[in-house]
């Protein structure tokens, strides 16, 4: 058995690669206004070891190259109203989302140098005719600035902690929505709930003072975002009790120190129909978790899946989707997560995006639920809500939630892609519809790029899955992917029975 490879890079390592990257590779267009709004950043980071760490000793760390392939940035989603039949508009704009789909862009770059057998692709050939596969020791991570909204942000909250929101009135308690009027922003801003940042009242920010606490096993982990460090006579937490996916009897019980779980972070992803739904109740058994969540719109219903919920996803059937997968031997899988400083709990993320799949069995070859490592950076995104309140000079002027969305990708041509609305930043009415008003990852535009490369394959060197048939459209050509769809469909019959799926014709674009 070979022995254990050394981590090959920090948490921090990785956020403060991200952050570099935001500050200097991309220009300000799509960047939050200064003083006025914040936003949320994404990223997938490329690990290659460096090609001179074969050593003779074991303990030695393994020296390794670390580069940015993709990065998004963004806070909201389109309501189902505003969905096309035509794949242009982007339907989830969240950061993690912009994120995985620049990452997308940028496998497909990755498969045509390869179909032109180009050396410095990522890929070599498979063992099958017309497949390739990743090269050996090259591993992707997974970095977000925050929590992902839905199941992971739903975390302990101890009573020494500065509260979320206002106490729980019985009159809140009752109200289903289990919105707190005049501390929430309009339940459209689609992070605004999620964002655990976000439900902090003015009245309850924390003030330059106020301690640090970790909570180190397994429960919430809350840091002081002032610029003084923690008082030494703050409370010593080593445990405490946390959310379970059986029940949530446990989080009354008093932790080490004294310190109870009152309450918990509120997200504002909605139950989706089916599901068994949040109890509403006061304090800390508001949230059932474990559930599949719907990102909420503004007065518009989405058809959105929680962030959590997506990354539980790609966790089983990878990063690169349907498409791509009939040219790959294997799904494209994250190595690790890692969450910038934020409100944050080890165990809502190791549920949310790992344990919620462990039962799902009889997957097709090469697919399985990954234990990727999950960690967390001391690294605060200087764009983020908590950042730029701590900085802001006019308390009078609204903090709101950047309205543009940021796609980055690692390809030569156009790499740079800014939308608002799930268009180019920029379109009119009046030019929705003609090309220019297609985002570069748009489903149509992901498709016409994938019909490029089909097009740069000889015959004889097709993928089987795509020889002896004529798929037309894009849900032909997703169909068509058999073990991808196989997985998928066992994914959701074990683990995900009420994922909320587009209506087949939103893909019959060819």
């Amino acid at each position: 058995v070979p022995a254990p490879t050394q981590t090959m890079w920090t948490a921090d390592e990785i956020a403060h690669l991200c952050y570099e990257h935001y500050g200097t590779r991309l220009p300000k267009q799509g960047k939050p206004e200064p003083n006025r709004e914040w936003t949320l950043l994404a990223a997938v980071v490329k690990i290659q070891p460096t090609t001179d760490h074969a050593c003779d000793d074991p303990d030695q760390k393994v020296q390794v190259t670390k580069e940015v392939v993709a990065m998004g940035t963004g806070t909201k989603c389109i309501g189902q109203s505003k969905m096309r039949k035509s794949g242009d508009i982007l339907n989830d704009s969240h950061a993690e989302v912009i994120a995985k789909r620049s990452f997308q862009r940028y496998l497909l770059h990755q498969l045509h140098l390869a179909a032109a057998l180009k050396e410095n692709s990522i890929f070599v050939p498979g063992a099958q005719r017309g497949l390739w596969k990743l090269k050996p020791d090259l591993s992707f991570v997974f970095f977000s600035s925050h929590t992902p909204c839905g199941d992971a942000s739903i975390i302990p909250m101890l009573e020494f902690e500065d509260q979320p929101c206002c106490p729980v009135s019985r009159d809140w308690a009752n109200n289903p929505a289990g919105e707190l009027s005049g501390n929430l922003e309009t339940a459209g801003d689609k992070r605004k709930c999620e964002d655990t940042d976000s439900i902090l009242s003015k009245k309850m920010r924390p003030g330059p003072g106020t301690p640090a606490r970790e909570i180190t096993s397994g429960a919430a982990h809350h840091q002081n975002f002032s610029t003084q460090e923690s008082d030494p006579a703050s409370p010593s937490v080593r445990s405490a009790a946390v959310l379970t996916a059986e029940g949530l009897a446990d989080v009354t019980t008093v932790a080490p120190g004294s310190a109870r779980v009152v309450d918990v972070y509120r997200t504002g992803a909605k139950c989706v129909p089916g599901e068994a739904g949040d109890s509403g109740q006061p304090g800390a058994l508001y949230h059932r978790v474990g559930l599949l969540r719907v990102k909420p719109g503004r007065g518009d219903r989405t058809c959105s899946m929680s962030c959590s919920d997506k990354l539980a996803r790609w966790n089983v059937l990878g990063c690169q989707g349907a498409l791509l997968m009939h040219f790959l031997e294997e799904p494209i899988y994250l190595s690790a997560v890692v969450i910038g400083k934020c409100p944050y709990s080890q165990e809502a993320m190791q549920r949310a995006l790992i344990r919620r799949c462990q039962n799902v069995l009889d997957l097709p070859k090469g697919f399985g639920v990954q234990e990727m490592k999950i960690q967390q950076s001391d690294l605060l995104f200087e764009q983020s809500r908590r950042a730029v309140q701590a900085k802001r000079t006019d308390s009078e002027c609204r903090l709101v939630p950047s309205g543009a969305a940021i796609s980055w990708s690692a390809v030569p041509e156009q790499p740079l892609d800014v939308t608002a609305n799930g268009f180019p930043q920029g379109t009119t009415k009046k030019g929705i519809g003609s090309l220019q008003a297609r985002s570069r990852i748009s489903k149509v535009e992901f498709f016409r790029s994938f019909q490029s490369l089909l097009r740069r394959v000889s015959e004889d060197r097709l993928p089987d899955s795509l020889r002896g048939q004529q798929p037309e459209t894009y849900q032909e050509y997703k169909e068509a992917a058999s073990a991808y769809q196989e997985a998928w469909n066992t994914l959701r019959k074990h683990a995900f029975t009420s994922w909320i799926r587009n209506p087949p014709e939103y893909h019959q674009f060819k």
